[in-house]
């Protein structure tokens, strides 16, 4: 599946990016909200770096889920991802749990100008694809990503924090539910 895949230590980071340091590693914990409002949120937590590249053919989902598993990734989301696909099924926007919204199936050769989300038992990723004549398209993936030529994606977790879903009768869905590894938060 993966031509690369390589953990970089936290540590490294700030001396890449010394940026970083302030932003991933300094925040504050967040309070947690009850009640119907309730936002689920944790922090901050120690960041694991993956990098891996899929190559012609692969499906990016089914190998992201996969890679995920593979390491027993506990809270995992995608930092970044640059290549190209030939074909993806994407929802579009204003979706609600009764009416899904239009559902698309592309079938061209697009670059991935974004891929954001998180990934557990099921991933929630959005994804931006621009065409040959740089028109874009994004959405919620709801699969068929098969790389063209290829896929380099920077996998990051959040060490100390799992993520599940449950669903939310406010939206429908099944959403984000944010634990710590040692207690609910």
């Amino acid at each position: 599946m993966c031509v690369l895949a390589k953990q970089i230590s936290a540590a490294t980071i700030p001396t890449i990016y010394p940026a970083a340091r302030a932003t991933l590693f300094d925040m504050p914990a967040f309070p947690t909200m009850k009640g119907p409002s309730r936002c689920t949120q944790a922090g901050p937590s120690s960041l694991s770096a993956y990098a891996l590249r899929l190559s012609p053919g692969e499906e990016i989902v089914t190998s992201l889920i996969t890679f995920v598993k593979d390491k027993k990734l506990k809270a995992p989301f995608i930092i970044t991802c640059v290549g190209s696909v030939t074909k993806a099924t994407l929802r579009l926007a204003n979706a609600i749990a009764s009416n899904t919204n239009e559902i698309v199936h592309l079938n061209e050769k697009f670059e991935i100008v974004s891929l954001v989300g998180t990934l557990n038992e099921v991933a929630h990723l959005h994804i931006t694809l621009a065409d040959k004549d740089g028109r874009t398209i994004g959405g919620h993936v709801m699969g068929d990503l098969e790389v063209f030529t290829t896929a380099e994606i920077v996998i990051g977790e959040c060490g100390g924090l799992e993520f599940t879903r449950e669903m939310d009768e406010r939206t429908g869905f099944p959403e984000l539910v944010i634990s710590s590894r040692t207690k609910q938060v």
